[in-house]
């Protein structure tokens, strides 16, 4: 079936679900140029796109396999700009769904058919960098990377580095609370982040967190990062900087089989060593982006392991020697350290660029994005394998072995009937998998549309009643983001019917369609 094609029907669907589940019958279905009156009132012309070729770029985020093109899109450049666009809507009562950079990877961009796409890219500037204390405040389309960039020659770096920190942009990242191959030692943007200043629905700013060392009230914060724009827009954000380590060192381990080098990550983190990253990567990763690359990585191996410590040099040759010491002694065939800085980069720039790589050796692919207990690795990637052979499907896995953040990509071709519904099923096996082995459906993509059903079975009705009564305290206009993330009970009682769990239906009480 052509792409096109599947992209009509799912446009089909896409308006026929939020219908169904209680989400469009909330909103106003104004024509697009009334909108356009409205927005201009407040908005400079040259700021709104309503043409379809102009809309055409912002129907999807990184996630294609889901396309809507949104009624209107708003490139607001400044705060005022940006509260009259949002009091507008909520008096119009017209949904609204805020964009970064674009590269999310769950659909949490998605536009909604009715709604305006407020696209946040000029929102672009450093505002202030704090060298005494360690901090830096910028808007939310600064991209991540250019952090880094502006404070090097302070000595400082921001930590969190998703793959896509070329263009991934801070208001995304905070969204989504994206991690990257250094939050093993340093966290994700929840820890390295102290303040956000938010825009709500009722066109009110807060700021929540704080600069100083303890935060009075309820602490806001950490309920706000991960939140996927359903409570509020991120105006400023005050980030952590740390101090550019003096050494960093790269080991990288070759196996035999994937088992082991699961085992040996397990044994590091078990020896009392923090590594600044631990990734994993099989062999279909491994040749893909060898011959997209060319960072000497081990093309014969079931699996490779890359590990970098950082500190004090002292520190660092003492670790180095003690995790090749490991690593010699749970079954690595070989194992490499990187000999300079222009290797340990090489053998970096390899792994960030595993998905792009991917990509050249399939059609299309399905990123999926999991988490689970790192002793259970072994486990759940024999089970991935086990499913890729029953789905005949091939998959690569690229992923944080440290913290157990697994991306399978499921590698398919939407050109031949049925492999893409097979890929989708096959990646909802797949995060189930990780909730029975006590993990988790999401580690740094967030949920967006690609997994609310998986919410589902994530989450007892308690917890999701918790979850809504949240939505309404922040968007008290509900216009932010409808239909993502957070599921109502109705769409679970559905997704129930088809997912038995002790001989009893989840929602069993509630009635059906």
């Amino acid at each position: 079936m052509e792409r096109l094609e599947w992209n009509n029907i799912f446009q089909l669907i896409f308006r026929s679900l939020i219908t169904k589940f209680g989400f469009m019958d909330k909103f106003n279905d104004i024509k697009t140029e009334n909108l356009y009156a409205h927005l201009v009132e407040g908005v400079s012309p040259k700021n709104i796109k309503m043409k379809d070729l102009e809309l055409l770029p912002f129907d999807c985020d990184g996630l294609t396999v889901f396309r809507q093109k949104p009624k209107v899109v708003v490139l607001p450049e400044s705060e005022e700009e940006l509260i009259f666009i949002v009091k507008k809507l909520s008096d119009l009562s017209v949904p609204l769904v805020t964009r970064g950079a674009g590269t999310g990877l769950s659909g949490g961009a998605l536009p909604h058919p009715n709604g305006v796409l407020v696209v946040m890219t000029k929102f672009n500037k450093i505002l202030s960098i704090d060298e005494d204390n360690q901090t830096a405040r910028v808007q939310p389309g600064v991209r991540n990377l250019a952090i880094s960039e502006a404070v090097k020659s302070f000595g400082l770096f921001y930590a969190p580095d998703p793959s896509s920190q070329i263009a991934c942009s801070i208001g995304g990242n905070v969204a989504e609370n994206s991690g990257g191959v250094h939050c093993l030692k340093y966290g994700l943007t929840l820890h390295n982040i102290l303040a956000v200043k938010v825009l709500l629905s009722n066109g009110k700013t807060v700021i929540l967190g704080s600069e100083a060392p303890d935060t009075v009230g309820y602490d806001l914060l950490p309920l706000f990062v991960g939140s996927e724009g359903l409570l509020g827009i991120v105006i400023e954000v005050v980030v952590k900087l740390r101090p550019l380590p003096e050494e960093c060192r790269v080991v990288m381990a070759s196996f035999d089989d994937i088992e082991k080098a699961s085992n040996a990550v397990a044994t590091i983190i078990s020896s009392g060593v923090i590594p600044a990253g631990l990734e994993m990567m099989d062999q279909t990763a491994i040749k893909a982006t060898e011959s997209f690359i060319g960072a000497g990585y081990p093309v014969d191996s079931a699996a490779m392991l890359l590990c970098e410590v950082d500190g004090s040099f002292e520190e660092t040759n003492s670790q180095v020697q003690n995790i090749s010491a490991i690593l010699g002694s749970t079954g690595a065939t070989e194992v490499r350290l990187a000999d300079n800085d222009i290797e340990r980069e090489l053998f970096w720039k390899g792994r960030k660029s595993a998905f792009p790589a991917v990509g050249r050796i399939s059609p299309d692919y399905l990123c999926m994005d999991g988490t689970i207990p790192r002793r259970h690795l072994g486990a759940v990637l024999k089970r991935i394998e086990q499913m890729s052979q029953n789905y005949q499907l091939r998959v690569a896995n690229v992923f944080h072995a440290g913290d157990g953040n697994l991306h399978p990509l499921i590698l398919f071709d939407s050109q031949i009937p049925g492999e893409l519904l097979s890929a989708k099923k096959f990646g909802k096996d797949i995060l189930e998998l990780c909730v029975s082995f006590g993990g988790t459906i999401t580690g740094e993509h967030g949920v967006g549309v690609e997994k609310i059903d998986q919410m589902c079975i994530q989450f007892s009705k308690d917890e999701l009643i918790i979850f809504e009564g949240l939505k309404r305290a922040f968007d008290e206009a509900k216009i932010l983001n409808p239909g993502k993330a957070i599921p109502t009970l109705n769409r679970c009682a559905e997704f129930g019917m088809m997912h038995v769990h002790d001989g009893k239906l989840p929602y069993s009480e509630l009635p059906r369609f």
